[in-house]
């Protein structure tokens, strides 16, 4: 294997165990709020997209409807598009293959595979890193779940895991101009919108905020 390759695979496993350790908050607050192992692990396999996750739950277990959990869900992972159109023109192949790459369209997938310097080394960056933080992620997800579902979470402080896991999450992108704007925006919506409007609601406005803060210069 060359060193190049050697290198990509090594931070691609570190990353995706790095990722693991969040999916295991998210397996633990899932099952806390009244999912099922199966529906957590579910949720990851099909949707895995971290901070959507962690939005989606936080909401249901706040007492939020699912339509609210939906839509601030589907909002979060609307970056998600975007990444898909850049890496499209890197990627190529047939259908299935492109089905596929979109489901490990992500943050980590993206930046490692634009961080390459030719076509052949985006390709490889951006599969080994994909699969490998959906591996960690999933594995994460089973073992938090199977660790809520046998103890009590607030017995243990495991409930604390879940916020704690959504804000480790939010931190990294506040090293940004537009990352501080967007938290500073979305925080003040849902501040301003939590004694008006319904349990669930506040988090699905404040991600319309959250959005109009990342467009702004």
């Amino acid at each position: 294997m060359p060193p190049d390759e050697r290198q990509v695979v090594a931070a691609s496993v570190t990353l995706g165990a790095a990722v693991g350790v969040f999916a295991i908050a998210f397996g633990v607050g899932s099952v806390a709020a009244g999912a099922s192992v199966a529906q957590t692990c579910a949720m990851s396999l099909l949707v895995f997209t971290g901070a959507s996750q962690f939005l989606a739950v936080s909401v249901v277990s706040a007492g939020g409807s699912a339509l609210s959990a939906f839509g601030g869900a589907v909002l979060l992972a609307a970056r998600n598009a975007v990444y898909g159109l850049t890496m499209s023109r890197h990627l190529g192949g047939r259908l299935p293959t492109r089905l596929v790459a979109a489901q490990i369209t992500i943050d980590e997938s993206t930046a490692m595979a634009t961080a390459q310097s030719t076509a052949v080394s985006r390709r490889r960056a951006f599969w080994i890193t994909g699969g490998s933080v959906y591996v960690f992620w999933n594995l994460g997800t089973l073992i938090g779940a199977l660790a809520g579902s046998a103890v009590d979470p607030e017995a243990f402080g495991l409930d604390a895991a879940f916020p704690a896991g959504f804000v480790a999450m939010v931190v990294p992108h506040l090293e940004s101009r537009r990352g501080r704007a967007a938290a500073l925006v979305g925080a003040s919506v849902c501040l301003a919108t939590i004694p008006v409007l319904p349990v669930g609601l506040p988090i699905l406005v404040a991600s319309v905020g959250v959005l109009f803060g990342v467009r702004r210069p």
